[in-house]
């Protein structure tokens, strides 16, 4: 497995603490772990910049969302 450095943790932390804020009392388990997996997966894809994944949470959420519905 690749190791993400302390910034890109962060930034993963940073945005899914934010796309979470718009679940009800900031989501669930499983779909916080589905957008957090996404995230991650995109992370380890390169793409570890806030603004790189502040633009991937959308479509985790709107995934994570319609698989729990």
């Amino acid at each position: 497995m690749t190791e993400l450095d302390d910034r890109a943790k962060a930034n993963l932390d940073v945005v899914l603490e934010e796309v979470c804020r718009s679940l009800p009392h900031g989501g669930d388990h499983e779909p916080r772990k589905r957008i957090a997996e996404k995230l991650f997966d995109s992370a380890i894809s390169g793409n570890r910049t806030l603004a790189g994944l502040t633009d991937v949470a959308p479509v985790a959420l709107a995934k994570a969302t319609q698989n729990s519905a």
